[in-house]
């Protein structure tokens, strides 16, 4: 059996568990791509499986790969497959039920892959996947957010906040966001209104919000309602909010859950990036190798933009 070098858990816990080993090489099955691997990125998300928090919902197999943004290039082609071929670049999401990206080689479906954006190298490609169909999803498919409407971004500067802005800057709407640490990156971004909320609170300085993209949950939701319109729309990424606070406020509420297939959202979000419009930002690249630091600065919840781990140097 042909291996690899991937980081995989053998036990839930803290980034001790992180373990950089030798690991069975994937083969394609139908309509399944084989990736090798040139770059992956570090999501809360893998945080909070590697913890063990979604155990229970995702009833993993140990030991498990963790990791589900890749950008790399087509190593092989199972039964069925049509759209690409060996030799092809491309970005796209791992499924979040078996192994995932933190690997030399990683499998994907061929409905959860695009063509990579040509103006981004493998690095800034790997940095999308995730954020861009969260944001994609709280802010169009479930915020059915317009032009002339105002959001509000909580953790504006983060992973899936720094493209939140720039898609609804895209889609014509107003963007508050907030932050504490990243002021000055969000008016580098043209942020309409920048909330340091270390400073003042948010829910005394917005008003009149069409949608709320939740990035922190807790008794952020709770103010998050208090700034909002009637029905106004509150999307969270990490919890889902209760029924008995969204009719206190008489408001609306959703948790992004996005499921495949993707490929084609994937392929929207690279026209906007290869057209100048959304462009990801990369705070840190890290060798694969040194996962566990890269956990430890995620989990410190003050990184801007996304923070990638390189499987090719």
């Amino acid at each position: 059996m042909s291996t690899m070098k991937a980081v995989r858990i053998h036990a839930y816990g803290g980034v001790d568990v992180l373990s950089y080993e030798d690991a069975p090489r994937p083969e394609p099955g139908d309509s399944e791509l084989l990736i090798r691997v040139h770059a992956t990125s570090v999501n809360p998300f893998d945080c909070a499986v590697r913890a063990g928090y979604l155990a229970a919902y995702f009833n993993h197999t140990l030991p498990l790969i963790l990791g589900t943004d890749v950008s790399g290039v087509v190593e092989q082609v199972g039964p069925g497959v049509t759209a690409f071929q060996p030799g092809d670049e491309v970005y796209g999401r791992t499924g979040v039920v078996r192994d995932g990206a933190y690997a030399e080689y990683a499998l994907l479906a061929e409905t959860d892959v695009a063509a990579k954006p040509r103006s981004l190298d493998h690095r800034h490609a790997a940095a999308l996947p995730h954020v861009s169909l969260t944001a994609w999803q709280a802010l169009f498919e479930l915020g059915d957010l317009q032009a002339g409407q105002t959001v509000l971004i909580h953790g504006a500067a983060g992973g899936v906040g720094h493209v939140a802005v720039q898609l609804a800057k895209w889609r014509g709407a107003k963007v508050i966001g907030t932050s504490s640490r990243n002021v000055d990156y969000l008016h580098q971004l043209n942020v309409d209104q920048v909330i340091d909320y270390a400073v003042e609170p948010f829910e005394l300085v917005a008003r009149d919000v069409d949608v709320v993209l939740d990035t922190v949950g807790d008794v952020v939701q709770e103010r998050s309602c208090m700034v909002l319109k009637p029905q106004g729309m509150l999307v969270s990424v990490i919890q889902a909010p209760s029924e008995e606070l969204t009719a206190r406020y008489n408001v609306r509420s959703a948790l992004v859950y996005s499921s495949p297939p993707i490929g084609q959202t994937l392929t929207q979000v690279a026209e906007l990036v290869d057209s100048g419009r959304l462009v990801p930002h990369v705070s840190a690249v890290l060798p694969l190798q040194e996962v566990r630091q890269a956990h430890e600065m995620v989990e410190g919840r003050h990184t801007k933009g996304k923070l990638v781990l390189a499987v090719v140097p």
